[in-house]
């Protein structure tokens, strides 16, 4: 997936991936796409409840390796 920017939150727990998260996005232009890679399990769920409170879109997710990868789309 084609994306904007890319934070590296890997070896962060929570809140700081959704803290961080949402640092970069305020950096971002509407419709860019912001790729998080975090190693926090807990971003899974942390991730698409802080999409659906903001109204930015989460466009996708995916784990590898230990690794969650997401990628979020600035309102």
């Amino acid at each position: 997936m084609n994306f904007d920017k890319e934070l590296n939150a890997r070896n962060l727990s929570c809140p700081l991936p959704i803290v961080k998260t949402k640092k970069a996005l305020n950096d971002m232009t509407s419709n860019q796409v912001l790729k998080v890679i975090s190693t926090d399990s807990g971003s899974v769920k942390d991730m698409a409840a802080f999409a659906e409170q903001t109204g930015n879109t989460l466009l996708g997710q995916e784990e590898a390796n230990g690794e969650f990868v997401f990628y979020m789309k600035k309102k």
